[in-house]
C-alpha cells in the first residue's frame, strides 16, 4: 500500500494491492487475509491522516480469489461473513467499502476464465466516504466474445485473468 498527495495538496489516497490465496476449499484462510488486510490498511489510513491532517480516500484492488456473494466479499462490503460455516465476524469493518463496477454497472460476468472455471474474482475497492466516485470503467469482454473462447491465457490476454480498471473523479 502506498499513499499519493493529488494535484490538490489537500486530498491524499491511499492504494493497495493484494492476491488472497486461491483455495476455495479454504474460506476461513482467505476470510483471515482480508481482515488483515483492512486491519493494516485502517492503521495506514490513520498514520497519514495524523501525519498530512486530512482524511485521505481510499481504492483497494487485487485479485481477491472470491466470488460476489461470497464470505469474503460480503464482509469486504459490509463487515459481516455470511452467517454459517465461519464464525460471524464480531468487529467492525474497519474501512467500508464498495465495488467500483458494482456500484453503477454490477460485477463483470467473469474477470478469469479457464477450462475449469469461470467467475469474478478481481475487483476494484473504494471507500464511498472517501470524496472519490467511480466515472468510467475498463470494458470487459462478453463470455460469447471470440478473442475469449477456449479460455484464458491466450493469444490476445496472455493472463487467466483479464485487465480490471475504473477512473475515479474527486468529490467535495
Amino acid at each position: 500500500m502506498a499513499a499519493f498527495r493529488l494535484k490538490d495538496p489537500s486530498h491524499l489516497i491511499i492504494l493497495a494491492n493484494t492476491h488472497i490465496y486461491w483455495d476455495p476449499e479454504l474460506a476461513d484462510v482467505k476470510l483471515a487475509q482480508a481482515r488483515y488486510l483492512l486491519s493494516r490498511l485502517a492503521q495506514f489510513k490513520l498514520l497519514v491522516s495524523d501525519k498530512f491532517d486530512c482524511s485521505p480516500s481510499v481504492v483497494v484492488t487485487g485479485d481477491f480469489n472470491s466470488l460476489p456473494g461470497s464470505q469474503v466479499y460480503q464482509y469486504l462490503m459490509s463487515g459481516s461473513s455470511e452467517a454459517g460455516t465461519l464464525p460471524e465476524i464480531s468487529d467492525d469493518l474497519p474501512i467500508p467499502l464498495c465495488s467500483a463496477y458494482a456500484s453503477t454497472r454490477g460485477e463483470p460476468h467473469f474477470t478469469n476464465y479457464t477450462p475449469g472455471f469461470t467467475g469474478t474474482l478481481d475487483y476494484i475497492l473504494f471507500s464511498p466516504s472517501g470524496g472519490i466516485k467511480p466515472v468510467s470503467y475498463l470494458e470487459l469482454p462478453e463470455p460469447e466474445a471470440s478473442d475469449v473462447q477456449g479460455g484464458l491465457p491466450n493469444y490476445y490476454h496472455p493472463s487467466d485473468h483479464l485487465p480490471i480498471g475504473a477512473e475515479f473523479e474527486i468529490i467535495q
